[in-house]
């Protein structure tokens, strides 16, 4: 009941300040698993997803968000809980099995993840190279894939943080991607790699964004 509540409010507060503009929301099933992959701008991106999707969201955060002390501290735990975040400790050495476990886990379910391949936000506003952990979720449990673009983010929080500007918003969603054909082979890296690669085309198409063949965090690290 506390998720309707808060996704019905926050709802109203988004369409009045930013008016979002979305495209191909029907393409997303009405049932069963189904990754919802995209670009990754800035910090805001899962909210503005969550709310413009009428099935419940849930997607990966860093623990630390719902760990902090204070009213603060639990005001922030009961947001982010209640907006479908789920918690994990990404900077661990087991960061990356956690978050693609804990994925399987919601799509076994049949519900919603939604997962940004880049594995972290833009460093400069271009598209990165995707990892291959979306393409195992998708074989591993069968879900659809539906590649999508967040369009305007970074101009309602520049640099990924700090306060919101009044900006237009888009989101658009693509067409759903099947990969059944590759049944029983997440193991293949050739493979992977293909279909993460595929998706990626999809979300630089509807995104227009400049496409860089390298990691994001080789990105930010240079």
């Amino acid at each position: 009941m506390s998720r309707i509540v808060l996704k019905a409010f926050l709802g109203v507060l988004m369409r009045v300040l930013f008016r979002p503009k979305v495209e191909g929301a029907e393409r997303i099933p009405g049932d069963g698993p189904v990754i919802l992959a995209g670009n990754h701008v800035t910090f805001i991106d899962s909210m503005f997803v969550s709310l413009i999707v009428k099935r419940p969201i849930f997607f990966i955060g860093k623990d630390e968000y719902v760990k902090g002390t204070g009213l603060k501290g639990k005001v922030m735990a009961w947001f982010f809980s209640t907006g479908g975040m789920i918690p994990v400790d990404r900077d661990g050495g087991h960061g990356g099995v956690a978050a693609l476990m804990t994925g399987r886990r919601v799509l076994e379910e049949g519900k919603v993840f939604a997962i940004y391949p880049e594995g972290t936000r833009s460093p400069d506003g271009r598209l990165y190279r995707g990892r291959t952990g979306v393409a195992r979720l998708a074989l591993m449990t069968g879900a659809t894939v539906v590649p999508f673009a967040m369009i305007g983010t970074d101009k309602v929080q520049p640099g990924g943080k700090g306060r919101l500007h009044i900006a237009p918003v888009t989101v658009c969603f693509g067409q759903p991607l099947d990969f059944s054909r590759y049944e029983g082979m997440e193991r293949d890296r050739y493979v992977l790699r293909a279909l993460t690669d595929e998706v990626m085309s999809e979300v630089m198409r509807l995104s227009g964004q400049e496409y860089v063949d390298i990691y994001a965090t080789k990105a930010k690290a240079a």
